[in-house]
């Protein structure tokens, strides 16, 4: 993996960061306001790669992985699947900057990031001064609302789910196919390259990330939905921007910006010319929009 660090992110220099329950893995480059980027599912901070080295310009850029993806810790589960919590999973990123010196942040999160990062703007509405939320709606609006077309686009949600060992099990025997499945396209238009999906494939042939990953999701479905059913009058106090993919089937009849002011308080956005992964889609306007809401730094 540091080969890929060299290659993808030169200027950054690798962090790991004891926590009091787990082991956070990341990368921190450049100058400027802090800002954090979670990334998604079945990913790592890999997928920051075409974006993090130019924000390093105008910003202190940290990339993180999620606990139980890439070189974080994978700590064991329990009944509630609470360690997988979004609201823990926050908790090691809020410790990761505390520990870098960083006491307030500007945030940004991708699908599964985007989710922690949602959880961590309410419980620590003082840490976060701005928020972006790439290609999600809340997961209790978006389980409340399955149908038909959801449960096929995001079939994965109601698989990742199901008891242990059931996908541990599938999947760890077909890690290559399960990765063609999610990346071919992506492959065949350049977005992804071999060797950053050769290393999503190696990360999710260890069973402790597998089961951990599933339990991101298993969480989603129990512990996550009290939580935010406990928080549903709660908003976002930050300027929040949400992007979403235009070719995304699951938001394309939504109104994605009506439906983020249920649970923002200042939100603004727009759709991007991709599909589900923006940053790698179409990075250079994924750039140019990050630096627009964030602020460019005074030099």
């Amino acid at each position: 993996m540091k080969d890929l660090y060299q290659k993808y992110f030169p200027t950054f220099q690798q962090v790991q960061v004891t926590t009091t329950t787990n082991t956070i893995n990341a990368l921190v480059g450049g100058e400027g306001p802090p800002l954090l980027l979670l990334h998604g599912y079945p990913q790592n901070l890999l997928m920051w790669r075409k974006v993090a080295p130019s924000l390093t310009a105008n910003f202190t850029v940290i990339v993180s992985d999620l606990r139980g993806y890439g070189a974080s810790g994978k700590p064991d589960t329990d009944e509630q699947h609470l360690p997988y919590s979004k609201r823990v999973m926050a908790q090691d990123q809020v410790d990761l900057m505390i520990a870098l010196g960083h006491q307030t942040f500007m945030l940004a999160g991708h699908d599964r990031g985007a989710r922690v990062a949602h959880r961590l703007a309410l419980d620590h509405a003082n840490r976060v001064i701005k928020l972006i939320i790439l290609d999600i709606l809340p997961t209790l609006q978006l389980y409340r609302e399955t149908d038909m077309s959801f449960a096929t686009q995001y079939w994965h949600w109601f698989f990742l789910i199901q008891p242990y060992p059931l996908p541990e099990m599938l999947l760890g025997k077909n890690v290559d196919f399960m990765a063609q499945a999610i990346f071919a396209k992506l492959l065949q238009s350049g977005a992804v390259t071999t060797d950053v999906v050769a290393a999503y494939k190696k990360n999710f042939s260890d069973p402790k990330a597998l089961r951990a990953s599933c339990e991101d999701y298993r969480a989603g479905a129990t512990i996550d939905l009290v939580h935010d059913e406990a928080d549903i009058d709660k908003k976002i106090l930050c300027p929040t921007l949400v992007l979403w993919g235009a070719q995304n089937p699951v938001y394309q009849k939504k109104e994605m910006i009506k439906e983020w002011q249920k649970k923002a308080a200042q939100v603004e956005g727009q759709s991007m010319n991709s599909g589900h992964f923006i940053a790698e889609e179409v990075p250079k306007d994924t750039i140019q929009i990050f630096e627009k809401f964030l602020g460019k730094r005074n030099k």
